[in-house]
């Protein structure tokens, strides 16, 4: 009998991640300058899934213009390249934690 099958197993691999969704700056480009992008407007937008419960930005991609951005996380760099278009990066508080990744609000 091979050894993977003698091996005994142990938890599982849940098939629905507790991550925040995850948007690059370079698709946020399809917004009209100095707008106010919002987490609702990104679901519109089809660039996050319904069910998700944060977003972050990463810094893939250039963005083109000045937006006002508002997200639950941002990375180093997608804070840099938001700053260097004329935008400005605003962070929204989670309501409640599904992941190890945010700290709960009061």
């Amino acid at each position: 009998m091979p050894l993977i099958r003698r091996v005994p197993k142990r938890g599982f691999t849940s098939h629905f991640p507790d991550g925040p969704a995850v948007v690059n700056l370079q698709n946020l480009n399809r917004f009209e300058a100095k707008s106010t992008v919002t987490p609702e407007q990104m679901k519109a937008a089809g660039l996050v899934r319904k069910s998700a419960a944060a977003v972050k930005i990463l810094g893939e991609g250039d963005l083109s213009k000045p937006l006002m951005i508002q997200a639950h996380q941002f990375s180093r760099s997608a804070m840099e390249k938001i700053q260097k278009a004329g935008g400005k990066a605003e962070w929204i508080k989670a309501a409640f934690v599904k992941s190890k990744i945010f700290v709960k609000t009061k």
